[in-house]
């Protein structure tokens, strides 16, 4: 918490909602000459965090703090941003080094060692725990944008769905922006369901896994009693012994769990069948390996079919 008990009282609440943080034209609005924060930051009693803004005490600021610091450099109607909203937003649990703020498009602000700024068309702005922050859509969003790889991609899906980020947040954000990147896979991932990964996902192996490939068609969310307990599977090949298993990691984030290991075991033990487990990166990145593997399974168990390459470079044959 800011110590703000021995501010001048005209600029003590304001300290205290900006985590000890002012600007020296606040000061200057409520009374308190530049002469006079200039005189406090040479005794040292205030630091100076950037050109023209104060930390109004001698101690090591907080990573709040730092962010109030570059909000009042950026001016008004700045927002944190990008991996900083995410850090407030819970989205991601280190707070980045550097702040990240966005500005309205038309405003320029110069660089700061430690401060990012962006400018945006449609600057969304809410408030978080007292800092003006973007929304949480738009967060995400920001951020899938600046994600490099599929992986990249789920991974973010996948912290946001665990912050408790509602799916359609992102979606209805996602709406506002036709230029947004990796708008297939965002919505493939939240937009069928809503709550997760598992439908859009099934959905993808039997498409661009079985079907393109030529493999025998599977039978979908088979119910079945094993070890006494009732389990299900996404994709069973009846007859063949193989069954898929598909783990969205919207849905199982820290992937295979001490269930599915028992699981599998049982169906290995009792029923004698192959479990095939695959996530989002095996079935959308690389659907041609993940072809060639369940047909080696199925073939290891009497299947006499031929794949089919889906393209001329297709890797499952």
């Amino acid at each position: 918490m800011a110590r703000v008990e021995n501010l001048p009282s005209t600029i003590r609440d304001l300290a205290r909602r900006q985590d000890g943080v002012v600007s020296v034209a606040q000061c200057v609005a409520r009374g308190v000459g530049a002469d006079a924060v200039e005189r406090r930051a040479r005794t040292g009693q205030w630091v100076r965090l950037h050109r023209g803004v104060y930390v109004t005490h001698a101690g090591r600021p907080t990573w709040r703090a730092g962010a109030w610091a570059a909000l009042l450099l950026a001016g008004t109607g700045a927002a944190l941003s990008h991996r900083s909203a995410a850090y407030v937003h819970g989205i991601v649990r280190d707070p980045p080094r550097g702040i990240e703020v966005s500005v309205p498009e038309p405003r320029r602000v110069t660089a700061v060692r430690g401060v990012v700024v962006r400018r945006s068309r449609r600057l969304e702005v809410t408030a978080r725990g007292g800092l003006p922050v973007t929304p949480r859509g738009p967060t995400v969003l920001d951020l899938v944008d600046h994600s490099r790889t599929t992986d990249d991609v789920v991974g973010l899906l996948t912290s946001a769905v665990r912050a408790g980020v509602p799916a359609r947040e992102v979606l209805d954000a996602l709406r506002r922006r036709p230029r947004a990147r990796h708008r297939g896979l965002v919505t493939d991932l939240l937009g069928e369901v809503g709550c997760g990964a598992e439908s859009p996902m099934e959905l993808r192996y039997h498409r661009d896994v079985e079907r393109a490939h030529g493999l025998p068609r599977s039978t979908r969310q088979v119910a079945q009693v094993v070890g006494g307990r009732w389990i299900r599977a996404d994709a069973v090949y009846v007859g063949l012994g193989v069954r898929v298993e598909l783990d969205g990691e919207l849905a199982h984030p820290g992937g295979r769990t001490v269930a599915d290991t028992w699981r599998d075991n049982a169906v290995l033990v009792e029923l004698g069948e192959i479990t095939l487990r695959y996530r989002w990166h095996h079935v959308r990145v690389t659907p041609c390996l993940t072809a060639r593997q369940v047909a080696q399974a199925l073939r290891s168990r009497g299947w006499d079919g031929v794949t089919r390459r889906c393209t001329p470079t297709c890797a499952a044959r």
